[in-house]
């Protein structure tokens, strides 16, 4: 069956069905990953996006059960050149197409994926509409709040505290590991890895909503406090910015992705967007204080302001190789700091994994 993506300047490409009947609206950007297709997927980052894979083919090794970094499907659709009909893997329960029809997202496939890229390169992130029919489309395209305007972070938090196990995620009335650190997380759109990272690391996580307040996130008698990855603009989540402020010099802190900008946010400095993010699993960060480049997995449309950090206590500590972007900074006097990229390879490379045990490690300290 025939299916169309709308973008915003009015361009239409012809393409082919994926995944579940109906549209979809969203801002579409691409990754540049070869592989990971189902984290990415899973990533709450992309809420309100539409994700574009610029690898000709995705789904060749299928869906399994383990590499879910989320509950649910987090973007809006999917955009690729193929989906592969018969994927060969020993994990794999489904095929890509199957996935997408349960969890009732919509794509397409069969669509100049290059030719999209190339435009958004050129011109920059913009709204598309992935329908059976144009004019249907189209309407729905004019009548979608821009994703710049909306808050997607209360939307893919957490709605109750919980803790993380040896099991994976566990009630927070069950047993704990009381001889860890604690590790309280403010979830702003936490990916599973994560949690699985930091409890291999030896700390105990306990996740709380984006909505905590200092009050709530200190009566956990946190060792530590980690500031998540999330989707959308830092700029609309004022009271998320509130409670980091209130945070720093309190406990050590560490931030990611979102959580770089929450910290930025915090100490008084900006952010702005990108022309088209970095999203992919192949981006060159230096880091300023040691010298180490590392390659990084990277999902965000926003980036810190260097100059909106002078006279603020905020310092910035690595830098991206391909643009010149900010990658991480630090609180000096507060025992804050945190990285623009993802460290918990899922996807990724493996290359910043250390900073789980660096951060526990000081988290051991305060204890």
């Amino acid at each position: 069956m025939k299916r169309y993506l709308i973008l915003g300047d009015g361009t239409v490409f012809t393409g082919k069905a994926l995944g579940a009947d109906g549209h979809t609206v969203g801002e579409v950007v691409f990754n540049t990953g070869m592989t990971g297709y189902q984290e990415i997927l899973t990533d709450p980052s992309y809420a309100g996006q539409i994700v574009l894979f610029t690898y000709p083919l995705i789904g060749n090794y299928g869906i399994n059960d383990d590499d879910f970094e989320s509950d649910r499907i987090q973007p809006m659709g999917l955009i690729v050149r193929e989906a592969c009909e018969a994927p060969s893997n020993w994990r794999s329960t489904k095929s890509l197409d199957q996935l997408l029809k349960e969890r009732g997202t919509v794509g397409i496939q069969g669509v100049d994926t290059r030719a999209i890229t190339k435009r958004i390169r050129s011109g920059g992130v913009t709204t598309g509409c992935i329908c059976d029919e144009v004019e249907v489309g189209q309407a729905h395209l004019s009548a979608t709040q821009r994703y710049d305007d909306t808050d997607f972070v209360m939307g893919v938090t957490t709605r109750e505290p919980y803790a993380w196990g040896r099991e994976g995620k566990q009630s927070i009335g069950d047993p704990r590991d009381t001889t860890r650190p604690t590790l309280v997380v403010i979830d702003c759109g936490l990916k599973f890895n994560i949690l699985r990272r930091f409890w291999r690391a030896g700390c105990q996580p306990i996740v709380l909503p984006a909505s905590a307040s200092v009050d709530e996130v200190m009566a956990w008698k946190p060792d530590g406090i980690l500031l998540s990855p999330g989707p959308g603009d830092p700029k609309l989540l004022g009271p998320v910015i509130d409670t980091v402020r209130g945070l720093l010099g309190v406990r050590p802190i560490f931030g990611i992705c979102l959580g770089n900008q929450l910290l930025c946010h915090a100490v008084g400095g900006d952010t702005y967007k990108l022309k088209f993010g970095h999203h992919g699993s192949n981006h060159p960060v230096k880091d300023l204080i040691t010298g180490k480049v590392t390659i990084t997995s990277q999902n965000h449309g926003y980036a810190i302001d260097p100059s909106s950090l002078d006279g603020t206590g905020g310092e910035v500590t690595q830098l991206n190789l391909n643009d010149g972007t900010v990658e991480g900074m630090r609180v000096v006097g507060a025992d804050a700091s945190s990285i623009q990229y993802h460290p918990e390879a899922a996807p990724g490379p493996w290359d910043s994994r250390p900073y789980f045990f660096e951060f526990v490690e000081k988290m051991t300290k305060a204890k």
